[in-house]
Formats: structure tokens, C-alpha cells, sequence
């Protein structure tokens, strides 16, 4: 079972993300502030991160920023969910590292696709990558 873990400080809507993604089949961890999901993501790297970007002690940009630099999370794909519908928002999210950009309002069946697409691409480029390793032992 895939893992998500969730960034959201507005509990309703960690509520329906969490509720619609665990419909889905996955497992959510979710916290309610950035400081507490980047913690949790650098001790138990999880499979995909949804990240709002205004949370108090730290935005999800920070987050995802800080998720690409090291190693071990740099290759989690993060979905920014925010209200934050500007171009340059958009634009700096994706600076940021972030792999999809949802703007709220928004639709779970969506949100619930777009975690589908981003795990199955991820699952694809394991896929490929360990094709491309040589095989041990044989020269």
C-alpha cells in the first residue's frame, strides 16, 4: 500500500483529502503544520507528498524544497494543493520542485487521479531504471 503524506492545515479539508485518498487504497499520514510533515517525511520517506503551501512554521514550498535536497526524498513526487491561483504562484511552485500544482477549490475525484498518475509515472522510471541496471554475475 502506497503511503501519502499530507500537509494541510485546515482540518476539513485534511479530513476530505485524507478520506478520499484512503477510499483510493492509500495510506495518509497527515499533519497539520509543514514543520511536522517535513519531520515525518525525513524519518519515514513516503511515497507521494500533498502539501499545502500556507501552513504556520513552514510553507509548503519550504517543505518541498527541502524534500529535493536530500537524497533520500529528493525523488517523492509533490502535489502542491493550495488556494494560491496567481501565474507567478503557479510558477513558483514548480521552481520549488513540486511535480503538480492543484488550486483550490478543487475536486477529490481529481486530486484522487492526479495521485494515481503521479505514483504510477514514479512506479513506470523504477520500472525502466532497474531494467537498465546489468544484470549481477554476468559479464
Amino acid at each position: 500500500m502506497a503511503t501519502v503524506l499530507l500537509a494541510e492545515d485546515d482540518t476539513d479539508i485534511q479530513f476530505l483529502v485524507s478520506f478520499r485518498l484512503t477510499k483510493e487504497g492509500y495510506q495518509v499520514r497527515a499533519f497539520g503544520d509543514g514543520l511536522s510533515a517535513l519531520a515525518d517525511a525525513r524519518e519515514h520517506p513516503p511515497d507521494l507528498a500533498v502539501l499545502d503551501i500556507m501552513m504556520p512554521g513552514m510553507s509548503g514550498l519550504e517543505v518541498c524544497r527541502e524534500l529535493r535536497k536530500d537524497p533520500a526524498t529528493a525523488n517523492i513526487p509533490v502535489i502542491l494543493l493550495t488556494a494560491l491561483a496567481q501565474e507567478a504562484d503557479i510558477t513558483a511552485g514548480f521552481a520549488a520542485g513540486a511535480d503538480d500544482y492543484i488550486v483550490k477549490p478543487f475536486s477529490p475525484r481529481d486530486l484522487a487521479t492526479r495521485v494515481n498518475a503521479a505514483l504510477a509515472r514514479t512506479r513506470s522510471r523504477r520500472s525502466v531504471t532497474a531494467d537498465q541496471l546489468p544484470a549481477q554475475g554476468k559479464r
